[in-house]
């Protein structure tokens, strides 16, 4: 089944359609919804319906008296009889199946669990969009998600998307530094993104020639430019231009905004690239934690800049440069700690606040958010591994070294952070006047890597000592 524009569809289906943007612009979010389902029961394929229909039934669920945006039954999503019923739709009739989930988005928009089934039946109604449309607002509600992440990446590589995929792949290889079979599945997505964007691909099929491809010098040097991990400024105020002008276009086209905002950051102008983050924010209508944390991490990288211009040899700015610093520090906790009220249910967010707190020196407040970012799988080790560090500075030795054993337990690879949990325990087990449990964290360290800090002099230490 073809998915279709507001052009494509047939004139009943417009009708529909046409009702319920003006019921949308009225903010009649309850009879928008309606017209926009009647549409969508006549096109199940109408794209930009199922669009509009996704944006008012957000609106809705941000009313007052409509019982909050992020009201999102996660813990019975699975169990409702609608959901059950689509359940069983999708495996002889997904169309079906979708307009069931629909009836449980109109009164829960954020529900995670239906958009994955809605995501099943639109893949299987060959609605590749719809599929990708719900598991991009799923992703957006549960960004600790590791399975949902590798979900919707698969899907947008599949459907020719592959920078996004490459983003997302990207994002969870620094999550999983060490997952060798994620490593290779980002390698083999940049390598198709590589092929695809330079026409290889059509060579290796038989359909076109190297000569296709290389015209001649000067479109050989512009692809080269374009695909350069660090592009001149002038190659990037030329795609920037060009990729403005698209968007004159389509001025509501968020992919091409993200793309000028990372054009932008590569230029150092992060005035211009927040507004293009804000300007997601305003056509997307919702709250997001993604784009907000964008924001803040240009504002911080403008700091930054401001900081490294100013001359550390010049004594007369050493005020300049400690009150920049000051300002940053002050703006990162600041705006994480209103990130943190907006999503107190985002662990993620959770151990930024913790990290912020821990670095400043605010042992209490960094505890408590330590303690429930490592609830987040994404980051247990590194929160148990801070909260060890916590209790150590606070001295209570035995509860640092009941954090760093179980912390050591769940890290299965000897990496540079096991390493980090095993040194920290050996040192707590010092201050604990343990020195045989000590040293034996010391030697596991020694015997794989003796450059680690200074485990050998300790180690040597203790030999020399006996």
């Amino acid at each position: 089944m073809p998915e279709k524009s507001s052009s494509a569809v047939s004139g009943r289906a417009r009708e529909f359609w046409d009702r319920g943007i003006a019921a949308l612009q009225k903010q009649n979010y309850d009879y928008a919804i309606e017209m926009f389902s009647q549409s969508l029961v006549a096109e199940p394929g109408f794209y930009d319906c199922r669009q509009e229909l996704r944006k008012a039934q957000f609106k809705k669920a941000g009313r007052p008296g409509s019982g909050g945006f992020f009201k999102k039954m996660l813990g019975t999503a699975g169990h409702s009889p609608a959901f059950a019923k689509a359940q069983i739709a999708l495996r002889s009739n997904p169309v079906e199946a979708i307009s069931i989930v629909e009836q449980i988005l109109n009164s829960d928009p954020a529900n995670i669990a239906a958009h994955k089934l809605l995501a099943d039946a639109a893949l299987a109604s060959d609605l590749p969009r719809t599929a990708i449309l719900s598991l991009e607002i799923a992703f957006k509600h549960a960004p600790q998600d590791r399975q949902l992440a590798e979900r919707l990446a698969a899907t947008l590589a599949q459907q020719g998307q592959i920078a996004r995929a490459e983003l997302i792949y990207a994002d969870l290889l620094r999550a999983f530094p060490t997952d060798q079979e994620l490593a290779q599945t980002l390698k083999n997505v940049t390598a198709n993104r590589t092929m695809s964007e330079g026409g290889y691909d059509t060579v290796a099929t038989g359909q076109g020639s190297y000569r296709d491809i290389l015209k001649d010098k000067a479109e050989a040097l512009s692809l080269e430019q374009q695909h350069r991990q660090v592009k001149s400024d002038d190659v990037t105020l030329k795609l920037i231009r060009e990729q403005e002008a698209l968007l004159a276009a389509d001025p509501r086209n968020t992919a091409l905004l993200r793309s000028i905002a990372e054009l932008h950051l590569n230029r150092d102008d992060y005035d211009r690239a927040i507004e293009c983050f804000q300007k997601i924010l305003e056509i997307e209508g919702t709250s997001d934690p993604m784009l907000e944390k964008a924001i803040a991490d240009a504002r911080v990288r403008k700091l930054n800049l401001q900081i490294t211009s100013l001359d550390r040899s010049n004594p007369g700015s050493s005020a300049d440069i400690t009150k920049l610093e000051v300002e940053k520090s002050s703006y990162q906790l600041a705006e994480c700690q209103k990130r943190a009220e907006r999503y107190p249910h985002d662990l993620q967010i959770a151990f930024e606040l913790a990290m912020l707190y821990f670095q400043a020196g605010r042992i209490t407040e960094a505890i408590k958010e330590f303690q429930r970012a490592q609830n987040n799988p994404h980051r247990r080790i590194a929160a148990m591994s801070h909260l060890g560090q916590c209790f150590a500075k606070r001295g209570m030795n035995d509860l640092a070294a009941r954090r760093f054993q179980e912390a050591i337990k769940e890290k299965i690879v000897f990496d540079d952070e096991k390493k980090d949990l095993i040194y920290w325990l050996g040192t707590v087990l010092e201050k604990m006047g343990k020195p045989e449990e000590a040293i034996e964290q010391f030697k596991q360290i020694y015997e794989t890597d003796i450059g680690y800090r200074d485990v050998a002099v300790k180690v040597d230490a203790y030999y020399e000592s006996r």
